[in-house]
């Protein structure tokens, strides 16, 4: 029962923070939360009610090894496959090595216990606590990216901004084209309504290409049909912020004030939501489809940039284990604890 009365109070704290804003990573802490327990919850009442099924969740716990070399070897599988199709870059590498680390944790946790050493139980014990907060971590992020990237947006957008990425030979990849078919469908059904957004293609010129990406963009979007006064690019944005920044003074430039809908593929929807939370714009994200082999991967960046971006606070949580674990070792070895 206790289960569930904590179920129900990350049900309700997720509900009050998502109506006051969609974009908040702890959305996904309570939507994950509500979630476990209330399976738990469930579980628990049907193993009162016919006890053999007690047998069967045991038997699903005792898989939980199995599952975690099953997806061990997805991520090592898709970060070659990543390799193979996208080349050798330390953002393609991401699920090889993640699909590694999942191996290669529990494995050093019981070496480091083994020892029976103060020092190696301690640094047992943080990497375990370590691993565990950065799966749950994951989890949520992961979950609420999907959600909040299924959500629907009532709301007309005054503008439509479409975040660049990497074009090839001047030319708009199918990873980019997807966002801008997003919205020309953003666009063409706001259209009907008689008031349609002012597209904004952004995206500036890297070193490897040939032009900027908001020019490609742009060109793309005209020959779809979209009537040239309703695009506007913007060809000076390298990242995620820039694009939003940039693409903000571009629509009041052109006299079109009001919500802006962003586009992107579906795995950069909350993070770039965040960002845009976080600059203060009145923004919402949707997600266009995106290759299925690139998706762990993808994800995975996502989530190491989160981290990045949000790296005090989580700092500060991994680090509390360990500070007081160094603490009550250095007293235990001075001999001030027994």
């Amino acid at each position: 029962m206790s289960s569930l009365i904590l179920a129900a109070v990350f049900a309700v704290l997720y509900g009050v923070f998502r109506q006051r804003d969609r974009r908040l990573l702890r959305n996904g802490v309570f939507l994950v939360g509500a979630l476990f327990f209330g399976l738990v919850g469930v579980l628990g009442l049907l193993v009162e009610t016919v006890p053999v099924l007690g047998v069967v969740v045991v038997a699903l716990l005792a898989l939980l090894p199995a599952a975690v070399l099953v997806l061990a070897g997805f991520l090592v599988a898709n970060g070659l496959t990543m390799v193979r199709k996208e080349g050798r870059s330390l953002a393609n590498l991401l699920s090889l090595v993640a699909g590694l680390a999942v191996l290669a944790v529990p494995v050093a946790a019981v070496l480091l216990a083994a020892t029976r050493l103060r020092l190696g139980i301690l640094l047992a014990v943080v990497l375990v606590f370590a691993a565990s907060y950065l799966g749950v971590v994951f989890v949520a992020f992961l979950v609420y990216s999907l959600v909040y990237g299924r959500t629907r947006f009532s709301s007309q957008p005054a503008a439509v901004v479409v975040l660049g990425s990497r074009i090839i030979d001047g030319r708009v990849p199918p990873l980019l084209r997807s966002r801008l078919d997003r919205a020309v469908q953003v666009y063409r059904l706001a259209a009907q309504t008689g008031r349609p957004p002012l597209l904004i293609p952004s995206g500036g010129q890297g070193a490897d290409e040939t032009r900027p990406e908001g020019e490609a963009m742009a060109e793309y979007l005209l020959a779809q049909g979209v009537d040239p006064a309703d695009v506007r690019p913007e060809e000076r944005a390298t990242t995620t912020r820039e694009n939003l920044v940039l693409s903000a003074a571009v629509q009041e430039q052109a006299g079109r004030p009001g919500p802006v809908l962003a586009v992107t593929n579906s795995y950069h929807t909350l993070r770039a939501a965040m960002i845009a939370r976080d600059l203060g714009l009145d923004a919402q994200v949707v997600g266009s489809p995106t290759a299925r082999y690139y998706v762990p991967s993808a994800f995975l960046r996502e989530f190491v940039a989160v981290l990045v971006e949000q790296r005090t606070v989580h700092a500060v949580v991994l680090g509390i284990p360990f500070l007081l674990g160094s603490v009550l070792l250095v007293l235990d070895l001075t001999g001030l604890v027994t």
